[in-house]
């Protein structure tokens, strides 16, 4: 049975600023009320929002570290220095590197390679391995990208090896700051960057911003970057707010109309080339396919394979023939789907196992541990058990001798100061309050399972355990008009910070048979309508809610919340209702 879920409508914002908002926008006061919900409660904050211009982005010289960058990315291309460019195995690392080598080819320097760790073999973040590599290749500049704020001990050995850092990082620093040649992140505390939720990628095209625009390179010949810089913004989940916004806004506009050759492949293989890409686009079906190759575990006796498959991802995203990307593509999809079935079948073993113990399916928390499970999926496997069981949660296994694992929670509970609570028998760890990575050795995870579960019983308020559904406004589907779905597009890109509206429409009933779809009947597909008239007739989508099926085609009344989403279909464009949640109203 699905957990039910807790409805909580946001207060309306300011009436007066409302009122003047939708005087001066001609735009639905419910609408408007979004705005102000928002903090965009004045007539030019909407202007710069509903506008986003490229000339309102920081100059990237106001970041730490940024001339000592350029000067030596300067000094290594007039020396004619083998520079490497390395990223994490992920989405933005992936497309952080790929942006920066393609900005270093584009400006002539052709002494370049690129690096992206094994999962399995390197780990996370700057490795032993990488600078091995660089040292044996005559590499004298490597430009780490998504990682390294904490690599102090790497890029030490690094000097050893002749090899000079210049770290791109958005997470947090510890106290100590890596001695490389400069260190940009906009989270430094000593960095005064105006704006500190960059991605990883968008830390690497500040630097390409900055070496352009002091080598007057025209911002109109480094714009082709952006198709690359919104995949990692809208994967990475940071806030589409400020900076981001207008790259994401810019971003999505190249995506669209003329992306590289490798994303371009990868639209066509999502059926996405005849549609209008948008954030949900890339991060439920463009950003998944790149990530699975890091992933996945490389064939070590294939001699073609790839040295680790976020390499394969770079080699698809810097790939300039469209025969070759789709080529490419191909692998990547092929990773993809393997990644799908590994997924599903160790999320279905790691459902068994809870249901198999009793003793945990009355916990707060979940720990599960399969030493033959995946490291690259344990992640994804940990966020379906929230879709399942809404509780903390930590999916370990094994890799190279250590239990690894990663942790999982949901929304208000800090997961971050659990797993550190375990500080004392965990090798490493690393996160933020609602993810974390964690390693231990194998004769600790019993301790570590009772200790964690102890902690999150003791600190975690019982009311968290209810998912909450945040409603942004009432609605009446006649409100539901062409002209107010076009407003609300205006709206976009939602993410982080602008989240996609949720609104609630309350006594609706199915007009006609509602129709359980998908594979195993777990999707409803309904069209609603409400008894006030005007009375129009909404298609639906209920995405795993088929429970209130038989209700519904009783011709019973629910209240429903949901987003208002464009449904693509066989070249028609039809307006349509996502279903977040139902509830049957019971008289």
């Amino acid at each position: 049975m699905p957990i039910e879920k807790r409805w909580v409508v946001r207060a309306r914002g300011e009436e007066e600023a409302v009122a003047r908002l939708a005087s001066h926008l001609r735009m639905s006061p419910v609408l408007t009320n979004l705005l102000v919900q928002r903090g965009i409660d004045t007539v030019e904050k909407a202007n710069k929002f509903f506008n986003p211009q490229l000339c309102d982005l920081h100059d990237p010289f106001l970041m730490k570290d940024m001339s000592k960058a350029v000067e030596r990315i300067e000094r290594a291309i007039a020396n004619n220095e083998k520079i490497m460019v390395y990223g994490d195995y992920d989405v933005d690392g992936t497309t952080a590197v790929a942006l920066v080598y393609k900005f270093l080819k584009q400006i002539g320097h052709k002494n370049l390679v690129f690096y992206i760790p094994d999962r399995y073999n390197d780990g996370y973040g700057i490795s032993v391995k990488g600078i091995d590599f660089a040292a044996r290749k005559g590499v004298t500049l490597a430009i780490a990208l998504d990682c390294g704020i904490k690599a102090v001990e790497k890029v030490v050995y690094a000097k050893e090896k002749g090899v000079d850092f210049i770290i791109c990082d958005h997470h947090l620093p510890a106290e100590e700051i890596p001695s490389a040649v400069a260190v940009l992140d906009p989270k430094r505390t000593d960095c005064s960057y105006p704006f500190d939720e960059l991605s990883g990628c968008g830390v690497g095209f500040k630097l390409v911003q900055a070496y352009a625009q002091k080598h007057n390179i025209p911002f109109k010949e480094i714009e082709h970057l952006l198709d690359l810089l919104v995949v990692s913004i809208a994967s990475d989940i940071v806030p589409l707010t400020g900076e981001n916004r207008i790259l994401a806004y810019y971003g999505l506009e190249r995506l669209n109309r003329m992306p590289s050759s490798g994303l371009l492949s990868i639209i066509k293989i999502c059926g996405l080339e005849d549609h209008n890409i948008t954030i949900d686009d890339i991060v439920f079906k463009i950003g998944p396919r790149i990530n699975a190759a890091g992933r996945m575990r490389m064939d070590e006796n294939d001699e073609n394979a790839a040295p680790s498959g976020g390499f394969a991802a770079v080699e698809l995203l810097v790939e300039g023939n469209d025969k070759q990307a789709r080529e490419f593509c191909d692998v990547i999809d092929s990773y993809n789907q393997d990644r799908k079935n590994i997924d599903r079948s160790v999320t279905q073993e790691a459902h068994d196992y809870i249901e198999s113990h009793p003793e945990m399916k009355n916990c707060k928390s979940t720990v599960v541990y399969n030493p033959k499970w995946m490291k690259g999926i344990v992640g994804i496997v940990a966020s379906r058990l929230i879709e399942t069981y809404y509780r903390p949660t930590v999916v370990l296994t094994m890799s190279n001798g250590f239990v690894t694992g990663s942790a999982r929670s949901v929304q208000g509970f800090d997961l971050y100061q659990a797993v550190e609570s375990c500080s004392d028998l965990l090798e490493n760890f690393g996160g933020h309050m609602y993810a974390a990575g964690l390693t231990m050795k194998p004769e600790n995870v019993e301790a570590f399972t009772k200790r964690f579960n102890d902690y999150v019983d003791k600190h975690i308020n019982p009311q968290i355990l209810v998912p909450q559904v945040d409603i942004d406004s009432e609605l009446l589907f006649s409100d539901i008009s062409p002209a107010f779905h076009r407003q609300l597009n205006s709206f976009q890109p939602f993410g982080p910070g602008n989240t996609a509206p949720v609104f609630v429409s309350r006594g609706a009933v199915a007009y006609g048979e509602p129709k359980l779809v998908g594979a195993d009947m777990e999707h409803l597909r309904m069209d609603l309508t409400q008894r006030k008239r005007p009375n129009p007739v909404m298609q639906t989508i209920a995405f795993q809610q088929p429970t209130h099926y038989e209700w519904i085609r009783s011709g019973r009344q629910i209240d429903v919340c949901y987003q208002i989403v464009e449904n693509h279909y066989r070249g028609t464009v039809t307006t349509q209702l996502r279903i977040k949640d139902i509830k049957p109203v019971v008289k």
